[in-house]
């Protein structure tokens, strides 16, 4: 039932589903010069944020330096932190699926989606990995074909095998659980238990009241760092590979130099931010959900054209040849780390799986706030499944399709790039790989302005989700506040890309994602209690006698789990849930 039909109704969810906390989403906040902010969480963020972006301009020789000492120590005592923490989100986001907890709906039995499905998808696609999909899916299984794990030959047929294999480990699964976890986690608080759309308020059922205090503090704070340096990374990556492309479009091309280097990347940075704004303006539905369609058709061509214009039937054997090796070699790879050898250089594991481990869980508030703030209506288990395999069948194609066409080209002709690749850096793949395909200049352009949109996507959602997090989980926080954290986004990345590039951008990631991940395991329980509580009412006496009343005054529908526990109701005159698909 849609919200202006079932006003009379709202004992569904009032008194007993909800936390009823004594402070309201905001009460402590601050309004000054059009925001509307949590004090604590902010002035403390401040802080850190201008010494981090102040000590790194200054000194950005000692602040590369440092960045590097991070990155080896996090890498050298808590890789292994970050391995078992992973495999144990995907085994409890299954679990949630599979159980009778998968038959509770986000947002209450008469929850209503708010996007279509194919929207939904493609918003929660774009926000979760664009930019980084685009950046590695020719880089990484080339860097792999010449640096193969467990001695493999380098650049051979079982290399080039594994290479893909890997790419789809590391871009599969195993992000999209914590995804998963993140996004239910804080969809079932806000939407089930009438919370604050924050993080902290997903830890209801451990502090109770204390989210209000210094424990909620910590822990949103946290949140915004995770968020903000995950966000960082990956604008860090889109510039990275934008400056390729444009230099590649306009030394090749058009016969126009376009320089490359941190100053042109920081230029970039800022223009494409510009454009971020203007999507913060337009608001949500206008802004993100239009974009990401655009994502997913700019995606779309470009795999179905590089499939054509490349070894096709290659190609579409490959996929399942790979999707078995990956599937045979998951339980080796997912609990690997490296402490017999078998990686082909000291530091492999840290530069490959920590970081990009890392990565996710930093990035995770980002994308499990936005998918919460759009998975109104879905059931638990349509949520998980469709949250953690989706977007992952979706990688592997695009995966296939662009590094097994690069990894062709390498075995079977003449026409290699693996050692410009080596050399030159992974932003250059993509359009070096154009460079023996048909349509090379129309590939690059839709590439440069595919990055662009992933890039406006991320900066836009991060800012939304920041704003949430620093107005103490205000559902509609200030625009200026929105403008204000797209603009931090920006900074930061174009900070970490004068501090030290590529190195920089991977050490934000790690350190950020690593006190993270133990907010997250704690997580698992809270959501687990959150989750029990939530099946204890709906089995209830009370709640049986409440749904009794409701079907003697209207004319509803009540469905049922085998179980007899009330899984939807809705109006017998709707046919089906109102999707809001408002321009």
């Amino acid at each position: 039932m849609s919200d202006d039909e079932s006003g009379d109704d709202e004992w569904v969810t009032d008194g007993l589903f909800e936390a009823d906390p004594d402070i309201e989403p905001g009460e402590t906040n601050v309004q000054i010069a059009g925001v509307d902010v949590q004090p604590q969480v902010v002035i403390t963020s401040a802080v850190v944020i201008l010494a981090f972006v102040f000590g790194t301009l200054l000194a950005p020789d000692r602040a590369e330096m440092v960045f590097n000492q991070v990155s080896d120590g996090v890498n050298a005592m808590f890789d292994w932190v970050y391995v078992l923490a992973i495999n144990v989100f995907i085994l409890v986001v299954l679990y949630f699926a599979l159980s009778k907890y998968g038959k509770i709906r986000i947002g209450g039995v008469d929850a209503d989606k708010e996007f279509s499905d194919l929207s939904w998808f493609a918003m929660l696609f774009s926000a979760g990995m664009g930019i980084g999909l685009v950046f590695w899916s020719v880089g990484e299984p080339l860097f792999h074909f010449a640096d193969p794990l467990f001695g493999t030959e380098p650049e051979s047929a079982a290399s080039a095998e594994s290479a893909i294999a890997l790419t789809y480990f590391h871009w599969g699964i195993h992000p999209w659980a914590v995804y998963a976890l993140v996004g239910l986690g804080l969809a079932f608080f806000t939407f089930n238990r009438g919370l604050p759309l924050t993080f902290r308020s997903a830890f209801w059922p451990l502090l109770g009241e204390r989210i209000y205090g210094w424990w909620g503090h910590v822990i949103d704070i946290l949140t915004v760092f995770a968020t903000l340096f995950g966000i960082a990374t990956s604008l860090g990556l889109g510039a990275l590979q934008i400056n390729a492309g444009l230099s590649f479009l306009g030394g090749d091309v058009f016969g126009i130099a376009v320089p490359e280097g941190a100053g042109p990347q920081v230029v970039i940075i800022g223009i494409i931010t510009a454009f971020a704004l203007v999507s913060v303006g337009l608001g949500l539905q206008a802004g993100i959900r239009r974009l990401s369609n655009l994502n997913v058709i700019l995606m779309t061509f470009l795999m179905v054209t590089v499939l054509l214009a490349g070894p096709t039937l290659f190609v579409l054997g490959l996929f399942p040849q790979t999707l078995g090796n990956y599937l045979a070699s998951l339980p080796e790879l997912s609990l690997w780390t490296g402490s017999f050898g078998g990686a082909p250089f000291e530091g492999w594991q840290g530069d490959w799986t920590i970081f990009y481990w890392g990565w996710w869980i930093a990035w995770s508030p980002f994308v499990g706030m936005f998918i919460a703030r759009i998975s109104r209506g879905r059931t638990v288990r349509e949520f998980i499944l469709a949250v953690l395999f989706l977007p992952s069948l979706f990688s592997f194609v695009w995966m296939t399709i662009f590094g097994g066409t690069s990894l062709h080209f390498e075995l079977f002709t003449d026409q290699t790039i693996v050692e410009t690749v080596l050399d030159v850096g992974e932003e250059v793949a993509m359009f070096e790989l154009y460079t023996l395909l048909p349509l090379t200049a129309i590939l690059s352009a839709v590439t440069v302005l595919l990055v662009t949109t992933f890039f406006v996507t991320s900066s836009d959602s991060g800012s939304l989700v920041l704003a949430h997090i620093t107005s103490g989980g205000l559902h509609q926080a200030p625009r200026i506040q929105r403008i204000g954290w797209a603009l931090t986004e920006g900074v930061i990345a174009a900070v970490l890309l004068i501090g030290g590039g590529l190195t920089a951008l991977q050490t934000a990631s790690i350190t950020a994602g690593l006190p993270f991940a133990l907010v997250l395991l704690v997580l698992c329980y809270s959501l687990w209690k959150g989750l029990g509580e939530e099946y204890e009412t709906l089995e209830s006496e009370e709640f049986a006698e409440a749904v009794d009343e409701l079907v003697e005054k209207r004319d509803v529908v009540v469905e049922r789990a085998g179980t007899g526990v009330v899984t939807e109701i809705q109006d017998e005159t709707d046919e089906e849930p109102a999707v809001d698909e408002r321009e």
